[in-house]
């Protein structure tokens, strides 16, 4: 599956096993799921500055990239982490374009810590934020966007490599 046609569709139906944790029946293990939650985070604040520009007094996409951070080192549950999740998301409902996207990716950043396939869902809203944010007829922001988050995946785990084609 490509970047571009992860936007129309962000996760998919069937669960891949590499992003179900060993807990349930998964290969992925904790370290990495932990990681993947950073990833997202990453990606998520990398155009977050397209909703704090629309929503400057809104603190909830910031406070769930925070939360997904937490979690990955171990200072919160997993429910805190999906809670703040949905804070961000709510944070969207009355948007649109790059700045709806935007409070969506750190939503779904947050919510990693809960079903790491959510990563996925932090990047491919990311690259719809700044898609949304370019330049008419610039065609090359999600592509740019891609790279840059290819850029960031941690070595030790390759699992996302094969997803994005930028």
């Amino acid at each position: 599956m490509r970047a571009e046609g992860l936007l129309s569709v962000i996760l998919p139906k069937d669960r891949d096993p590499r992003f179900v944790t060993i807990r349930r029946g998964g290969t992925l293990a904790d370290s990495d799921h932990e990681l993947l939650a950073l990833w997202a985070a990453s990606c998520a604040e990398h155009v977050l500055d397209r909703f704090e520009s629309a929503r400057p007094e809104d603190p909830r996409p910031r406070q769930a990239i925070e939360q997904a951070r937490a979690w990955a080192r171990g200072e919160i549950k997993m429910s805190q982490a999906r809670t703040a999740g949905g804070h961000a998301m709510a944070a969207a409902r009355d948007l649109s374009g790059a700045a709806r996207h935007a409070a969506f990716a750190a939503g779904q950043a947050a919510v990693v810590a809960h079903v790491a396939a959510h990563e996925l869902g932090a990047a491919a809203y990311a690259i719809k934020a700044e898609r949304a944010a370019a330049s008419e007829g610039e065609d090359s922001a999600g592509r740019l966007e891609c790279r840059w988050q290819r850029d960031q995946l941690p070595e030790r785990n390759d699992i996302c490599w094969s997803v994005f084609d930028c």
